[in-house]
């Protein structure tokens, strides 16, 4: 089976060579989709896609999966390293179970420790806490560690509600019958709602330990509270909730 990259990058970004050179060796084909004109060195089997304005992640994504032909791609965020048999490993595994549509690899920070990448979908109440000044009283990644799976340590392939889409094995497949990442998402919870459609289409998300990539991780809107990203982000919930009202019974 073949798998294609894609890469967003919203401009020049100091850990994007070391991702495209590892990324690049565990691909057939690999997209680089500039959200702003960008001068870059490439791998050999990469290109560049340019944006004549500026778009939202989800829109950036989906113009390079059609830039693809592999029966699957990886989506990875610039700020992400994977371990030189992660594609394998996800491919392996997902190519065997034909209504695997997403397989997630284990992340870890630079420093290499464990990054909790698998969560559950969100609850009216934990949402709330998590992006309200709220926040500072709850202490959500201490109190939530049922939403952050923060006792759940896998060994082995599990399933998975949703999974950061900063680094992505997705099916090609489903991505054709879903339509792709809703476009109208900006930045912050397309993957959450990708994830939630896949589900209702009876598509598997699968976490798989064994595949191990090094993310940065700016977690901007977990360390300040009202910036142009905490907007975003609350926009993509309400466009979320908009989609998926059903989700409000879960408190």
């Amino acid at each position: 089976m073949t798998v294609s990259g894609v890469v967003v990058t919203h401009g020049p970004h100091p850990d994007l060579d070391q991702c495209l050179a590892a990324l690049s060796r565990q691909v057939d084909d690999l997209v680089v989709v500039a959200n702003v004109p960008l001068e870059l060195e490439l791998p050999p089997n990469a290109r560049l896609v340019e944006n004549d304005r500026p778009r939202g992640f989800g829109a950036n994504v989906n113009r390079g999966v059609s830039e693809t032909r592999g029966e699957f791609v990886v989506v990875a965020n610039p700020d992400t390293d994977p371990q030189p048999d992660a594609v394998a490993i996800l491919l392996d595994f997902a190519a065997t179970r034909p209504r695997c549509g997403i397989a997630g690899p284990q992340l870890r920070y630079p420093d290499g420790c464990w990054q909790p990448s698998r969560r559950r979908f969100p609850t009216v109440r934990g949402t709330l806490v998590r992006r309200t000044p709220l926040r500072y009283v709850a202490r959500p990644f201490e109190r939530q560690r049922d939403h952050y799976l923060l006792d759940e340590r896998p060994a082995a392939p599990v399933s998975a509600d949703w999974m950061l889409a900063a680094f992505l094995l997705l099916r090609r497949e489903m991505l054709d019958e879903l339509g792709g990442f809703d476009e109208q998402f900006r930045l912050y919870g397309e993957d959450i709602e990708l994830c939630y459609r896949a589900a209702k289409a009876g598509w598997e998300r699968w976490y798989v330990p064994e595949a191990v990539v090094t993310h940065r991780y700016a977690a901007e809107i977990d360390r300040k509270l009202l910036t142009r990203h905490t907007l975003w982000h609350l926009r993509g919930i309400a466009r979320f909730v908009r989609k998926h009202p059903e989700r409000l019974r879960a408190l």
